[in-house]
């Protein structure tokens, strides 16, 4: 786990964002309010919607209805991640986090269910004090 996590408010701009993730090699970052308690989280997956973009989902019309085939919440969540412009109009919400006294394998079923590739660790106050990879798993597993 490292304990040197690089954190950015819900007011970061994207620009900002995408410069500190690229600079320093990292796939996402926790965004953190004024108090330093966790809010959420942009990864580049977030990101990706920025260059991609955002296709409506598939409907017909029947009778002068409308029926979507998708669910159109979905369409509504990743147009705003498209179009935001700061960390909090593009991070997921709810961030999945362990606590500091969980053990590895737990880490590792957690990343291995949700198809993820970090996880903050934090403290009872819900304050970011690491960060733990799948790179940090591998390294552990490693060890003799």
């Amino acid at each position: 786990m490292s304990r040197d996590v690089i954190t950015v408010s819900p007011d970061t701009s994207i620009k900002d964002v995408l410069q500190l993730l690229a600079d320093k090699h990292i796939g996402g970052l926790p965004v953190v309010d004024a108090t330093q308690t966790l809010v959420g989280v942009i990864s580049e997956t977030d990101l990706l919607w920025q260059e991609s973009g955002v296709t409506p989902p598939p409907y017909i019309t029947l009778l002068d209805s409308i029926i979507y085939l998708k669910n159109p919440a979905t369409y509504e969540r990743d147009l705003h991640k498209a179009l935001g412009q700061t960390a909090a109009e593009v991070m997921t919400k709810k961030p999945i986090t362990i606590a500091p006294h969980q053990p590895l394998s737990e880490a590792a079923r957690i990343m291995h269910d949700r198809h993820i590739h970090r996880l903050f660790v934090r403290d009872d106050q819900g304050q970011v004090i690491g960060v733990l990879t799948v790179g940090d798993i591998i390294r552990a597993m490693a060890q003799p």
